[in-house]
């Protein structure tokens, strides 16, 4: 029984390459990203960068052990968004004190900032989508080659088929 418990747990491990987050990993990041939010929004920072930028705080992600936590931002309105990480990476001490008066956590992770891309990738996926030639290619294969006339119900199995067909005129 423990040989297979150890077996399982070791083929999931293999097969996944990475760790799902646990429960507590995802509350206490989702806690710090609310957090962090606010803090931000008040706009307690002395740095001119960041002073004059509304940033969006779109995940925290919280290593299993957590101690260290990545927090993806993105600047509204599209601004340079390298100017701003490295400057939340220089106050990253200062938002760390102010989360801990925030989030009450044995020990507060060490932040991390980096710029999200997943709004940029979404981007990049609907332009394809959109594109003619996947648009045709995906109308093709969810109708069918046959079903592209609504009227005809297929192909008559007792007339022959020489392409001359009487339109009527």
């Amino acid at each position: 029984m423990a040989a297979q418990r150890h077996q399982s747990r070791r083929g999931r491990a293999q097969s996944s390459g990475q760790r799902a987050p646990s429960q507590r990993q995802l509350r206490v990041g989702e806690e710090l990203r609310h957090a962090l939010s606010r803090i931000l929004a008040r706009g307690d920072l002395h740095d001119p960068v960041l002073s004059d930028l509304s940033l969006t705080v779109t995940e925290v992600r919280i290593s299993p052990d957590l101690k260290n936590a990545t927090a993806f931002v993105v600047p509204l309105g599209g601004g340079d968004s390298a100017e701003a990480l490295a400057a939340l990476n220089r106050a990253s001490a200062f938002l760390r004190g102010q989360l801990g008066r925030e989030v009450h956590l044995r020990h507060m992770p060490r932040l991390s900032f980096q710029a999200d891309s997943s709004f940029d990738e979404a981007q990049k996926i609907n332009a394809l989508l959109h594109n003619p030639r996947v648009s045709r290619d995906v109308g093709q294969d969810t109708n069918g080659p046959e079903s592209t006339n609504p009227d005809s119900s297929g192909p008559d199995s007792s007339a022959p088929d020489n392409g001359d067909e009487d339109d009527g005129r």
